[in-house]
């Protein structure tokens, strides 16, 4: 039996918004069923909700730490009791299998936490008494924050920027994709729920919503994780306002392989193929070309193939043995094809991957096979463009030096990898210009959210997660106490 389709709503100044249009989200395993429904806001809507992060900013950036990480250990504790459900209600939204949904709030969870417990230390007062008299260095909070986030991983990539904008006492309003509009409104309503009325606020919409959220004056700071070239978009509609920004963008990522690398290794090669296949290969940080030196160029590809036939299981998400799921929305499945089929009519090989475990849906939802791709050419587009889809190209390379000016005469520069002996893979990957470089791992696999994540050139400006991600809330004021008040080379 169906579980019946869900209503989502706005949240206002603490206050739940029905609207009277509304957008539905299909089940990306069964399009024709109806998962949820989410309101369609208006610009007005959105003014009011700014509104209301702008009266709430002055009280609540003006109370205690303790309070806002007692508040929010609160909201954690609720949101750790309905993961079981909210979790499935993610993977029938989205598509990912329920193992994945369930490890995006253990991530989320995780982060929550971290954040509540190095706050104090980060934010603190730095005071220092030196030869020219006393400085302080205060912490202070930024204002409103618009938040605008991708359907890919809708609650990871909340919580990354409610945690640290309310804990650093900021206000904010957050508007989800419509590609997965209903997990992420019920995990925003147990936190708003905690919080006083105006601080956390939610409205769903059109682009007129958008450009109110990343225009509007009394907007300080745009967290916005999704597109370059939304992100290019959003730069201009917040430039007369000179307003703070994180952005979180795409990305090309590399997996390098070195000549030393062991192709036996049975449990590095289900690494690499966890690194490509991850939620049907819709993960920004995810490896989306790999580079093998030619010397191990052939048994690696036999390798990796026989890996990947092992763990990839294509189906029905709630199938237990299942490990990717459909691909989350039409337009995604018709342009990761098109790459493919690209590819495939200039001569390159596509080899089909895995195991249909349920063939009796994979014909009607938005399923792929995940495919390899051998004999691309560097320039070709499924090489040079962000897939996004579970699809992923292997090419040869005869020297290292020229596979890190390949990758770094690119525009992008979120993650890489580089798989070998330690040393030798620590060594290229100080020569790659990318915000993280993993070693013998890649993707979420060697995530760490103690440690700042973002990316250089168009993949990104600014860090999330770290103390770098708290920071990124707040601004710094430096108050000067000097011993000295008059300048001894300045004449009376």
């Amino acid at each position: 039996m169906a579980d019946k389709p869900i209503t989502v709503h706005a949240i206002i100044n603490g206050e739940r918004v029905s609207t009277e249009k509304q957008y539905s989200r299909e089940n990306p395993t069964n399009p024709e069923e109806i998962v949820g429904y989410a309101p369609v806001n208006t610009k007005e809507e959105a003014i009011s909700a700014i509104d209301a992060a702008h009266n709430a900013f002055k009280e609540w950036s003006n109370s205690s730490i303790d309070d806002r990480v007692e508040r929010m250990k609160r909201a954690v504790q609720k949101i750790k009791d309905a993961t079981p459900e909210i979790s499935r209600l993610l993977s029938r939204e989205h598509g990912k299998p329920l193992y994945d949904a369930e490890g995006e709030f253990a991530v989320s969870i995780m982060w929550m936490e971290y954040a509540c417990s190095i706050v104090k230390d980060v934010i603190k007062d730095q005071v220092q008494e030196h030869d020219h008299g006393k400085t302080i260095i205060t912490f202070d909070s930024v204002g409103v924050v618009s938040a605008i986030i991708p359907w890919n991983y809708p609650i990871s990539l909340s919580t990354i920027k409610i945690a640290p904008a309310l804990l650093t006492g900021n206000t904010m309003v957050l508007k989800p994709s419509p590609f997965a509009p209903l997990a992420v409104s019920k995990v925003i309503d147990i936190i708003s729920s905690e919080f006083p009325p105006g601080v956390l606020n939610l409205v769903h919409g059109e682009a007129d919503v958008g450009v109110e959220l990343t225009s509007n004056p009394k907007v300080a700071k745009i967290a916005f994780t999704g597109g370059t070239k939304t992100a290019k978009s959003i730069m201009k509609s917040a430039a007369d306002t000179l307003k703070n920004m994180t952005l979180e963008l795409g990305g090309n990522d590399v997996a390098i392989v070195l000549p030393e690398f062991d192709v036996n290794d049975s449990r590095a090669m289900r690494r690499m193929v966890i690194s490509n296949f991850l939620t049907a290969g819709q993960i920004c940080m995810i490896a989306k070309r790999i580079y093998v030196h030619r010397s191990i160029y052939n048994s690696f590809v036999e390798k990796y193939v026989e890996a990947a036939n092992k763990w990839i299981r294509i189906g029905d998400p709630f199938n237990p043995d299942v490990t990717i799921g459909p691909v989350n929305n039409k337009n995604q499945v018709n342009y990761v094809q098109s790459l493919i089929d690209d590819a495939a009519s200039k001569g390159a090989e596509v080899i089909k991957l895995g195991k249909i475990l349920n063939p009796e849906i994979f014909e009607t939802g938005y399923f792929m096979q995940p495919t390899l791709v051998l004999g691309a050419e560097h320039h070709d587009p499924i090489v040079v463009e962000e897939q996004f889809g579970p699809t992923v190209p292997i090419l040869p390379f005869d020297d290292e030096n020229d596979v890190i000016k390949l990758h770094n005469q690119g525009i992008y520069g979120l993650t890489s990898s580089v798989w070998g002996e330690e040393e030798h893979a620590i060594r290229v990957a100080r020569q790659i210009e990318a915000g993280t470089t993993m070693i013998n791992t890649a993707a979420v696999q060697g995530l760490d959210v103690r440690f700042p994540f973002g990316g250089v050139k168009q993949s990104g400006v600014g860090r999330e997660y770290g103390e770098e991600g708290l920071k990124s809330y707040v601004e710094m004021h430096v108050i000067n106490i000097p011993k000295h008040l008059e300048l001894p080379y300045i004449p009376e």
